[in-house]
């Protein structure tokens, strides 16, 4: 059986149950998530940054720049959740997102300060949190009520999934 490339990780379990030990894993990944994607790409070319990692895929450029907008969209969730009821969040069109013009003419050195400022932020949030605040929820309009611990899962993943995207484009292209 092949590999799906689109899922180089394999896809997000939505029934994980976090432990306290997991979720000290999902915040070392969300703290060291920056180092890693600069380490990734810092020295690729244009026409490297500009590669899809799959037909039919997001460039790495792209890549770079959704993994900070993804992620400023799951911080703000948390602090919504942290600080109102079971808020409403709205989700947002991503594959849009990666194709208005900033994508394309923003450097990605800027995404990646962007994302090291907010991991930075989020991480130091993350460990101020009790037990009973990771299992505060927001309502997400396909997964109903999500808690911050499965949200915490989610990105930790999608922080993984997206490195994996490039770290397997430059295996197969021997970058």
């Amino acid at each position: 059986m092949q590999k799906d490339i689109r899922y180089p990780i394999g896809k997000f379990d939505k029934n994980i149950n976090v432990t306290k030990e997991m979720r000290r894993e999902f915040i070392n990944t969300i703290e060291t998530l920056p180092l890693q994607l600069r380490k990734e790409v810092e020295n690729l070319s244009p026409q490297q940054l500009d590669t899809p990692y799959r037909d039919g895929g997001w460039t790495v450029r792209q890549l770079v720049h959704h993994i900070p907008d993804s992620h400023i969209n799951a911080y703000v969730r948390f602090k919504l959740a942290l600080t109102e009821d079971n808020p409403k969040i709205k989700t947002y069109e991503e594959h849009l997102w990666a194709e208005l013009p900033d994508t394309f003419k923003t450097p990605i050195e800027v995404s990646l300060n962007l994302l090291e400022g907010v991991h930075t932020r989020w991480a130091i949030l993350l460990r101020s949190l009790t037990e009973e605040q990771f299992e505060k929820t927001f309502q997400h309009p396909e997964w109903k009520n999500i808690t911050l611990n499965e949200t915490l899962g989610l990105y930790a993943w999608h922080s993984k999934h997206h490195l994996a995207h490039i770290t397997e484009l430059k295996k197969k292209m021997s970058w």
